[in-house]
């Protein structure tokens, strides 16, 4: 059985938060949302159509001085019924899978110098590092936003999980690169 498609419920919950464009619900979506969901503008419109032409969001358009009508989005009561039955359903896809190029290469990397492998969990361990600082803005940005967010207490539950998994990884890549570099098996 094909998995749902979630963009809608994304586009909704979005809506939840006063991005009411395509334009600034990807704005959102990309500076809070892309460390564990991904969507493209691809996605967005048809989902948004989709959702005016199932009567969950309402669009109007806003003219524009010396610019195209702005078409806004506003969550229907039929919309927040089916957000609320989409939060509180099921979640029956298990853990996600992630491909990880660095963790499959390390898996093959016996065929290669330890020297190699090492850089390349160092450079891992770089842009794991570079994460933890974008996350440390995203929380500092939450926190000192002139405007308070009721979901701000679970926005930030969602960035501690980025902060533990990924110090978990950087505390791997260590383990990782001493062993290598002590040469054992």
């Amino acid at each position: 059985m094909p998995k749902e498609n979630d963009t809608p419920y994304v586009l909704l919950g979005m809506m939840t938060t006063g991005c009411n464009t395509g334009y600034s619900m990807k704005q959102m979506i990309d500076n809070s949302l892309s460390h564990f969901w991904k969507i493209s503008y691809g996605q967005i419109y048809p989902s948004l159509k989709k959702l005016t032409d199932e009567g969950l969001a309402v669009a109007r358009k806003e003219p524009q001085q010396d610019k195209p009508d702005k078409i806004t989005y506003e969550m229907t009561p039929a919309g927040k019924e089916a957000l609320e039955n989409w939060l509180t359903s099921p979640i029956d896809s298990g853990l996600p899978v992630q491909k990880n190029e660095w963790l499959l290469k390390l898996f093959f990397s016996r065929h290669e110098a330890p020297a190699s492998a090492i850089e390349k969990i160092r450079q891992y361990e770089n842009q794991l590092e570079e994460k933890l600082a974008i996350y440390r803005q995203i929380e500092h940005n939450i926190h000192n936003a002139e405007i308070r967010s009721e979901d701000e207490r679970f926005w930030l539950f969602t960035l501690h999980h980025g902060f533990k998994t990924t110090a978990a990884a950087i505390e791997w890549c260590r383990e990782v690169t001493e062993e290598l570099q002590n040469g054992e098996e």
